[in-house]
């Protein structure tokens, strides 16, 4: 089989690039091991007509107008401001922790003299990790600090990723700040919203092209002797594609229970378990989505070492492993093999850097 452009995966990186290879004329064919496309970011109708994500929440966030513009272009969107209460000692509070969760957890004057500090020393507006908080030589903050981390940030994180947050890369961390201001949203892009009709939808628009070609519950491996190709683009897991060479490179990994009401289950889509909950978080979609239903459906989020690979675990050690790939992935530039996305570089990537990322590839390779 003679393809232009290869493509291993078709997650949000992977259909951006076959839209773009696709609507200059090229021929594209996608190879994926799961039975659908969109990745993580899959969406479907459940047995009680439902909007749900079968992979947990995915709430689409960016300041990059030209992403914002670009996926415009398959989908309208419904505007929605993500927020995230958490439940602290039986109490649910705005998360991230921000002056609005100060004033709900401590006494009025307590709560008076924190706030002025914190804008004393950082100024309104900032988010501020909180292990650099906890470095700030005042007592009031100190003890603040200490709170938010033992009460927030320690056994959710312990349970999310199996280690204290000391033990993680800062860029994680640094993910849930505190904030130093009353705004309740989690996030604060300036373009924020769900595809109307879903991740599925919006994708399935975006890969209507003729040139596109899809192969599903493919093992890339089984075939790629058969395949001949100009460029290939892989965004699978780098170390498998080595065939583990230096070694396995670990995610942690997420489980999902689902479970449908007759009523409504909480007051926001998302309520974060910072306790000793074993899961740490649970959804409610028909919140996130606006849909109307007369029954409800939540997905109770359980963080684990197996089930759907999420989160790379950037610690030093697997660093040193990573590095090593990556001069073999290096080596691969001149054979027009390229790796994109959080699989296949082993970082972090939210769904617009995604797309951002492979915005940016295709430009680099389109000549």
């Amino acid at each position: 089989m003679k393809t232009d452009i290869l493509i291993i995966g078709a997650g949000i990186a992977g259909i951006t690039l076959a839209e773009r290879f696709a609507s200059e004329g090229k021929k594209v064919l996608i190879v994926e091991k799961r039975n659908h496309i969109g990745g993580n970011c899959y969406d479907y109708y459940n047995e009680h007509g439902i909007l749900v994500h079968k992979y947990g929440p995915h709430i689409f966030h960016t300041n990059y107008k030209e992403v914002w513009d670009y996926l415009s272009k398959f989908t309208d969107w419904i505007y929605y401001q993500h927020k995230v209460l958490g439940n602290i000692d039986g109490e649910l509070v705005p998360i991230p922790f921000n002056l609005n969760t100060v004033y709900k957890l401590f006494p009025k004057k307590y709560a008076e003299k924190l706030e002025e500090k914190l804008i004393t020393h950082f100024g309104y507006g900032k988010r501020i990790p909180i292990l650099d908080l906890k470095n700030i030589d005042d007592n009031d903050l100190k003890y603040l600090a200490e709170f938010v981390y033992e009460k927030v940030f320690l056994k959710y994180t312990m349970k999310q990723w199996g280690l204290k947050p000391e033990a993680i890369d800062k860029s994680v961390t640094a993910r849930v700040p505190v904030v130093i201001s009353r705004d309740d949203r989690y996030f604060n892009d300036k373009y924020q919203g769900m595809p109307k009709n879903g991740y599925i939808k919006m994708f399935e628009r975006m890969l209507d092209n003729k040139n596109i070609k899809i192969l599903l519950n493919t093992d890339y491996k089984e075939i790629i002797d058969y395949i001949s190709y100009d460029i290939m683009i892989y965004t699978g897991e780098i170390d498998y594609f080595f065939d583990y060479k230096y070694g396995k490179l670990p995610y942690r990994c997420l489980n999902f229970e689902f479970k449908t009401f007759n009523d409504d289950f909480q007051p926001v889509a998302v309520v974060n378990y910072n306790n000793n909950y074993d899961f740490t978080r649970i959804t409610e979609f028909k919140k996130m989505t606006i849909q109307k239903h007369e029954k409800t459906t939540i997905c109770i989020e359980y963080p684990s070492d197996v089930g759907v690979v999420a989160y790379p675990i950037l610690n030093e050690g697997n660093k040193r492993i990573l590095e090593k790939y990556l001069e073999e992935v290096k080596k691969l530039e001149n054979k027009n093999i390229y790796f994109i996305g959080r699989l296949a570089e082993y970082k972090y990537y939210n769904m617009d850097e995604a797309v951002k990322r492979a915005l940016e590839l295709y430009d680099g390779l389109k000549g």
